[in-house]
């Protein structure tokens, strides 16, 4: 047996480097944060290769003398734990083997000037030996320069990605601290070519705006609500402006961005009636909450969080997520794609069909061919025109399009889009998709009020299989699952037995069910889960009871669901995030028949 012996001091910094530092965004990150714990107001990065060939951080925070600096270099030595309270720790970072574990595996260089100082100090490390240790002219401040990073670690440096990718993921990360830190300025270059820049001093909702999307501006919705000392802020885009990929969703516990599961479920579960299950919601979220109430030392590089509860925090997100968006009422991401406003043509009549009114809510149905229109036009005239305009002389007046946001219906095209007049354009509804969501609003309020709660007991128990921690979570949630109809009790180590489901779920597979609830379970850890299920429930009823596309309405009954639209939140999306309606500017009418 081999005998115990302590390692070099040189391979043991490069083990805790690759615990810190296992690509050039790792290093970046911690380089940055140490910057804003300095009290930095702008910091300046500067890339080459993606990381792989320079990583300069440059700020005009506090500085450090040279006694500050040799210290810097030791491991576990740091400023930002004043007492062993390492679990109140209010700081982006407090590590002490970050900066000898990038000196490490890299050429560093650390530049520094305290304020009120003559001048300022320099230190060079190469690959973990001290190669120069002098003074150093800059302004106040810090400047750190990492060069040839695993450059003579060569079975490490394999392993990194391609210069691109190395980059794009310190993109992410600069991206992510300047979201957090709307106070400070931030510049980062690549390759001698500037990339991003904003200005320190900014709102949170204008630095959100510029660093995920300008488009959050006109199709987000505030975030604030607080519970005590948990305050919860950001910006969620509306459901009808979102991505196919989950990448546009950056996610903050106490100033720090984190990837964690817990948030990222609840994230999903308050879109869950809102978007199609391959479409994910656009945000910056930001969670303050005391100290004591969240660990944040469960991850080296703490993207990671643990919470003391939970399943509040769950139900926290997911409230203030659902009731910002109820707050946007019909609101929908008003931005049809290029090519569909492209089919409206300014020209003369060909023989072409029409454009497909459809494409503006990404649908199939299309209105009759343009070479119809002339005997279709002779006909309705004579049968539908000539009686109507003599029974509107000998009533009251049309509703003038006054006093409603969606205006007032003057018609229907193809028995699937409500044309209506607003004072400021022309609103298209896709009748299925509003009155689909209407009818789950009803149905959501009803389970508010106690009627969703209903069980029905099963005949004959039914017996489903799980492993046994599956069935210990179930378990532990059954309580609050019997307040909503379904009752579960355990069946052995490892299996629970099915007594009673939900009214709404009676005569579905409710051992799938069970399975996903402790899948849920599992990945998200609690709270909410059965009500999110239900939501998909309550979605496919109100998907089968709404008005389908191709019946015809009546003015009455057009004008009735566009008055309900507006009473009605999240009228603007239906329940699979596409919009219900969307409007052409009385300005574009006019260009498109060349007024304007």
């Amino acid at each position: 047996m081999s005998v115990i012996r302590r390692l070099p001091e040189t391979l043991v910094n490069r083990i805790a480097a690759g615990e810190v530092v296992e690509r050039p965004a790792a290093a970046l990150k911690e380089l940055v944060e140490n910057a804003i714990d300095a009290g930095s107001i702008t910091i300046a990065v500067r890339l080459g290769e993606g990381g792989l060939g320079l990583i300069e951080v440059t700020d005009d925070g506090c500085g450090m003398t040279r006694e500050d600096m040799a210290l810097a270099l030791e491991r576990h030595a740091t400023s930002k734990l004043p007492d062993e309270a390492i679990e109140l720790v209010a700081t982006l970072g407090f590590r002490g083997e970050a900066l000898p574990s990038i000196a490490s595996v890299a050429r560093f260089t650390m530049e520094s000037r305290v304020r009120g100082a003559d001048g300022g100090w320099q230190v060079v490390v190469d690959h973990g030996q001290q190669v120069a240790d002098g003074p150093a002219a800059l302004p106040p401040g810090t400047r750190i320069r990492v060069e040839d990073l695993f450059g003579k670690i060569p079975a490490r440096r394999k392993f990194l990605r391609s210069p691109r990718s190395e980059y794009a993921a310190c993109l992410d990360v600069v991206r992510r601290l300047a979201m957090a830190r709307p106070e400070v300025g931030f510049t980062l270059e690549h390759d001698g070519r500037r990339v991003l820049a904003v200005q320190g001093g900014q709102s949170l909702a204008a630095r959100v705006a510029q660093l995920v999307a300008r488009e959050l501006a006109e199709d987000g919705v505030a975030i604030e609500l607080e519970r005590g000392p948990v305050r919860l802020t950001g910006v969620a885009g509306l459901p009808t402006f979102n991505r196919g990929v989950a990448d546009h969703q950056y996610l903050f516990v106490n100033g720090r961005p984190v990837k964690d599961r817990l948030l990222v479920g609840a994230v999903r579960g308050a879109y869950a009636d809102m978007l199609a299950r391959d479409r994910h919601a656009v945000l910056a979220l930001f969670l303050d909450l005391p100290p004591e109430e969240v660990d944040v030392n469960v991850h080296p590089a703490k993207t990671e969080v643990r919470f003391r509860d939970p399943a509040f925090v769950r139900g926290f997100i997911v409230s203030g997520l659902r009731h910002a968006l109820e707050g946007a009422g019909q609101r929908s991401a008003q931005a049809p794609a290029g090519p569909a406003m492209a089919n409206w043509q300014a020209e003369p009549i060909s023989r072409e069909p029409a454009p497909a009114l459809g494409s503006l809510f990404t649908r199939n149905y299309a209105p009759t061919a343009v070479r119809d229109a002339g005997q279709a036009w002779r006909g309705y005239e004579a049968s539908v025109l000539a009686p109507a305009a003599k029974a509107e002389m000998a009533d009251a007046a049309p509703e003038p399009a006054v006093s409603h946001p969606l205006g007032v219906a003057r018609g229907q095209v193809a028995n699937t889009y409500i044309v209506a007049e607003a004072e400021d354009g022309l609103v298209i509804v896709d009748q299925h998709a509003a009155h689909e969501r209407l009818v789950l609003e009803r149905l959501k309020a009803a389970g508010a009020q106690g009627a969703m709660a209903a069980s029905q007991a099963l005949l004959i128990p039914e017996v489903v299989e799980l492993d046994e921690p599956d069935c210990d979570r179930v378990a532990e949630a059954a309580p609050q699952l019997a307040a909503h109809g379904l009752a579960l009790e355990r069946f052995g180590p490892d299996a629970m037995l099915i007594r009673a489901v939900p009214a709404a779920l009676a005569g579905g597979d409710v051992q799938a069910l069970v399975r996903d609830i402790a899948d849920d379970l599992a990945q998200n850890g609690a709270a909410l889960l059965l009500e999110e299920r239900l939501d998909h429930v309550l979605a496919t009823m109100a998907c089968h009871g709404s008005v389908r596309a191709g019946r015809p309405l009546s003015v009455a009954e057009m004008n009735a669901l566009l008055r309900e639209m507006e009473r009605t939140p999240r009228s603007g999306q239906c329940n699979h995030g596409r919009p219900t309606w969307v409007k052409l500017a009385l300005e574009d009418v006019e260009k498109l028949f060349g007024r304007r």
